[in-house]
């Protein structure tokens, strides 16, 4: 019997995967004006929800692994392997890489598991709930503007922060990642919707200039 690496599984795995905002991906490219205004999905991304007490044992274990959690409305915790994202006083998200999902041998969720053990919380897989849109230059900000009711100016709105609110009227949670990128965390039943939505509010940015 042949011998599998698992370098051939992952590669199979992942051939059979189709992300939710696919069929967009070549409107996205065409819709994007490099420095101006960009819109990609970046799929596949490990999300694992969490509930847990902040300053609790069981939150000191959870932090540990994510290296910490996130005080306040807004905040944005982790370390190099995850980013933690405050979404209530005991709800938290983690976004990973893709590669730290156990499907591919990952072992970020399992870890956070044995965090939890029998103590008061959760931690759900939600890799497949959600996808993630990467919005990102000069024009960022005022295709968002276009239909999310947060004050997104740079006064107010910070570089790593991260808050749940309504882009086109679809719930996302929003993280301002830079000062002209943002990540767009969509349900995965409501990607194409938004992303097209998205596509019609860069339009105006991404239409070359009439002589």
């Amino acid at each position: 019997m042949a011998k599998t690496t698992a370098h051939t599984v992952r590669d199979n795995d992942l051939s059979r995967r189709t992300s939710p905002a696919a069929p967009l991906a070549d409107a996205f490219e065409a819709g994007s004006v490099a420095g101006v205004v960009e819109l990609r999905e970046e799929p596949f991304l490990t999300m694992v929800g969490l509930r847990v007490q902040h300053g609790t044992e069981v939150g000191d274990r959870i932090a540990a692994v994510t290296g910490g959690l996130p005080e306040a409305s807004g905040g944005v915790g982790g370390n190099d392997d995850c980013s933690v994202l405050w979404l209530g006083p005991t709800e938290f998200l983690v976004v990973a890489p893709m590669e730290a999902h156990e499907s591919l041998g990952g072992t970020l969720i399992q870890s956070l598991r044995d965090a939890l053990g029998d103590g008061e919380g959760q931690v759900v897989d939600l890799s497949a709930n959600r996808t993630t849109f990467e919005l990102t230059g000069s024009r960022s900000r005022a295709v968002l503007e276009k239909g999310c009711s947060l004050d997104l100016h740079p006064r107010v709105l910070k570089a790593g922060t991260a808050l749940s609110t309504e882009i086109g009227q679809i719930p996302v949670v929003l993280w301002k990642t830079g000062d002209e990128s943002f990540r767009i965390f969509p349900r995965a039943s409501f990607a194409d919707f938004l992303g097209r939505w998205l596509l019609d509010a860069m339009r105006e940015y991404a239409a070359p200039e009439v002589p």
